[in-house]
Order: structure tokens, then sequence, then C-alpha cells
């Protein structure tokens, strides 16, 4: 019998502080970033502020309110910017993905070159970290700003550039996120297929079967892309 414990959909879910770092535009926030797999959404809690994406459309900034719902698909940058103590709800597709490395910050191109040149840029030390948050913050809005005006300026290379980069990097984790996707999202959506089948043929036992699930936080405040984050351990990461 196909099961799946995890939350619908094996979505991941987060609450999220945003930083209010000022970075050297003047905007406070987060680090840019895509993911290379996964859809994100956000639901506002409260606060004010936005959400600024740049895709090969454009450059756009969505304002963000209480009860406000935005979200994006692969390959879409985004930075979230903080006007008021914006505090966000932000559900991840692929649960698993997401924390076992997809995401791409917008570094200048000396620090894409290879994974390991990439990771000395973005990883966080146990000690200092708000300080070293603050650095790859302020690399990333750098290198976002350049893809900004190239792309506002009908020039659609850096951009191209920087996917291909991102794509790079990452290679050698799709192994791990194939079956990371097997085990979680493929599963859920397999489950329900089964269900469908039981339910067509008049079988209910999956119904026996019923099952009630409750998480709190496991990590609380932990640095992330964007800001604060409380976490959650749930079934199919």
């Amino acid at each position: 019998m196909v099961s799946f414990d995890g939350l619908p959909g094996a979505v991941g879910v987060s609450h999220l502080s945003v930083y209010d770092w000022e970075a050297a535009d003047g905007h406070c926030g987060g680090s840019p970033h895509l993911h290379l797999t996964c859809t994100e959404g956000y639901v506002v809690e409260s606060g004010r502020g936005a959400v600024q994406t740049l895709t090969s459309r454009g450059f756009t900034s969505t304002p963000l309110a209480p009860g406000s719902v935005v979200w994006f698909t692969p390959g879409t940058i985004h930075r979230l910017v903080d006007e008021d103590a914006l505090r966000i709800t932000v559900l991840m597709q692929n649960n698993g993905l997401p924390e076992a490395g997809d995401a791409v910050l917008t570094l200048p191109p000396a620090h894409l070159t290879d994974p390991r040149t990439y990771a000395a840029a973005v990883s966080l030390p146990a000690e200092d970290t708000e300080a070293a948050a603050r650095r790859r913050r302020d690399l990333a809005v750098e290198g976002f700003a350049v893809l900004r005006a190239a792309t506002e300026a009908g020039e659609p290379g850096p951009l191209r550039t920087f996917l291909e980069a991102a794509a790079a990097l990452v290679l050698p984790r799709l192994e791990d996120w194939r079956e990371r996707w097997e085990r979680g999202a493929l599963r859920a959506a397999r489950a329900t297929g089964a269900q469908l089948d039981r339910l067509a043929a008049g079988d209910v036992s999956h119904l026996t079967e019923a099952a009630v699930h409750a998480r709190i936080p496991a990590v609380h405040g932990k640095y992330g892309m964007c800001g604060r984050l409380d976490t959650y351990d749930l079934p199919g990461a």
C-alpha cells in the first residue's frame, strides 16, 4: 500500500522573520536567490514589505501585507524587502530539496565558478553567524543589481549566464534530489492515485487507517537566506 504522512502535497513549511538589515541600495531585507526545481509561496502573517523578482520577462516588485499570498516558479530570482517587521509563512514545493541545496544566490560571477568556491562564499560559521549572513547578503545584492540592470537594459546575456552557472553548481546534487523527490512529492502523488483506485473498487481500507499528525518548530531563529527561520522536522524530507 502506498502511503505518505507528510504535509499535503509534500510541501515544506517554515516561519520567516525577514532581515531588517539595510543593504547598499537602501533597502532592508534578504539575499536574492533562485530555486531550480521548487515553486515557493508566501502567506504574509504580519508587517509590510515587498518581494522583488527578476526573470527573463523583467523586474517586478510585489507589495506584501497581512493576508497576501504570492508564489513563483523555479528560475525566479527573488529578494524579500522588509518595510515594517515583515513576517511570512513560507511554503516550499518538494519538501527536502530546498534543505538539500536547491537554491543559488545571485553572487558575482567570480563566486559561481565551482561548488567549492560557491560554498566558501555562502556557508555560515557557527560563530559570528550574523556577520557572515550579512556579508553573503551583500554579495548577493551586488550580483542582483548587475543582473537587474542588464535585464532592464534589454541585455539577456548576464541573466542567462547566471542561470547556466546555477545549474552547473547543483549538478552534483541531482541524484540525491531525485531520491528525495521520489520518497517525498512523487510518493505523495502516487498515494492519491492508489486511494482513487481503492475508492473506485469500493475499498475503504485507507480510510480506516486515518491518522492525525502535529508538529511544533524544531529550530527557532535559524539564519536563512532571507531572514530568521523557525523550521519543522517533517516526514518525507
